[in-house]
């Protein structure tokens, strides 16, 4: 799979964490089937490896599952032994060099320009603008000056108004999480979560 490829395609990651296994599967089965292509399901979640091996058996070998807040090097294998075909980190961390090891491509944590340099010479395909809502879409503009050939995919407090503006300035995709998923992940109505990735998927021109 080419991460980057498809990030800048569909141009909305949708991030999953919950409480509950089941309703987190419900989740990633609804995005899926409400057309959002790429999904990732935070190793914080509970039997978050069981939901990403369920998924995977359920939507095939060619979807675009991750897994995020991968930290450790025994994380990133056992995410990628789970079906995990990209992994997402929140900082940079030392799953970057074994998903390189690995042959995973990585969408790593980065706020500040060092950061973002660390990042990109560690190998990662993207960077995870994050937290975006410290600075918003104006700061991703004013990264994008000095680093205009990184691929930057805000994530942290994006909602659809947010996501057309940060893709304005330059992401090549947003990455959201509560704003997208609500309640869906602790059994609230997937009916509910296809209005809103139908919101979204709009938001973002897809």
């Amino acid at each position: 799979m080419n991460l980057l490829d498809e990030l800048r395609t569909h141009r909305l990651l949708a991030i999953v964490r919950g409480p509950d296994p089941a309703a987190a599967l419900t989740a990633v089965l609804t995005l899926a089937e409400s057309g959002v292509a790429l999904v990732e399901v935070s190793l914080t979640s509970a039997d978050a490896l069981g939901v990403i091996r369920r998924a995977r058996a359920a939507l095939g070998p060619d979807y675009a599952l991750g897994a995020g807040t991968v930290l450790s090097a025994d994380e990133a294998r056992a995410a990628a032994d789970a079906g995990a075909g990209f992994l997402v980190t929140p900082a940079l961390a030392p799953s970057l060099a074994e998903a390189g090891r690995l042959g995973l491509p990585v969408l790593a944590g980065a706020l500040t320009p060092t950061e973002v340099v660390q990042a990109s010479s560690a190998g990662a395909t993207a960077v995870k603008l994050f937290p975006a809502s410290l600075g918003g879409p104006d700061y991703l503009g004013a990264l994008r000056d000095p680093f205009p050939g990184t691929a930057f995919v805000p994530v942290g407090g994006v909602d659809a108004d947010g996501a057309r503006r940060y893709l304005d300035q330059g992401a090549v995709a947003v990455g959201v999480g509560s704003p997208l998923l609500g309640d869906v992940v602790r059994g609230g109505d997937p009916a509910a979560l296809r209005e809103r990735a139908a919101a979204f998927l709009a938001a973002v021109g897809q």
